[in-house]
């Protein structure tokens, strides 16, 4: 595994690491990475299966539901990263294929307005070649992980709570700065 730029993973107070989905190890890799405790939003179908529930919990992972506004699950976001937590959130939702950043849901943006957490996006090529959807064993590859400078939280043009419109602009930006280390990430592994 290479990587570049993992000091930031341990920013200190409330953190939002933003990564790409392309693999359940994904929030594994960046966990063991990370000196800090950090927390991940994970689909709730993880949590039902013993074995990975085990490890979801030890990780401290919090049940999402898919396909909606989960707000409790926001809700338990909100008050980690209130008290200064580090969390992963996913913002391209489910596992994606290809290097190609997907369109982002607004989830990282709003708990980031809501909490003032700093925003860090990550790039991770490999994960997917590793262990796959539907993959059953990990299969050894190149993996890279690289990790961009820290958003601040976004605010509103009149230095309040930042509005629908101004969080749909933050997550634009974010889809970008995702994408330049995912591409970065790709370079890095093939190198």
């Amino acid at each position: 595994m290479r990587s570049e730029g993992i000091e930031t993973l341990d920013l200190p107070g409330a953190t939002i690491l933003a990564p790409v989905h392309r693999s359940h190890l994904d929030s594994v890799l960046l966990a063991c990475l990370c000196e800090r405790r950090i927390r991940a939003l994970g689909k709730e179908s993880l949590f039902t299966v013993p074995v990975l529930k085990y490890f979801c919990a030890a990780l401290g992972a919090i049940p999402v539901r898919r396909g909606e506004a989960d707000r409790e699950a926001l809700s338990a976001a909100k008050t980690l990263l209130d008290r200064g937590e580090s969390m992963i959130v996913f913002p391209e939702g489910g596992r994606q294929t290809g290097h190609a950043v997907q369109e982002l849901f607004d989830g990282a943006a709003w708990l980031s307005a809501r909490t003032g957490a700093k925003v860090v996006p990550v790039g991770i090529s490999g994960t997917g070649e590793a262990l796959g959807e539907g993959s059953r064993f990990v299969k050894r590859t190149k993996i890279a992980i690289v990790v961009g400078d820290p958003i601040d939280a976004p605010t509103g043009a009149d230095g309040k709570r930042a509005n629908r419109d101004e969080l749909r602009t933050f997550t634009a930006d974010l889809q970008l700065r995702i994408q330049e280390c995912q591409d970065r990430a790709l370079a890095l592994r093939s190198s």
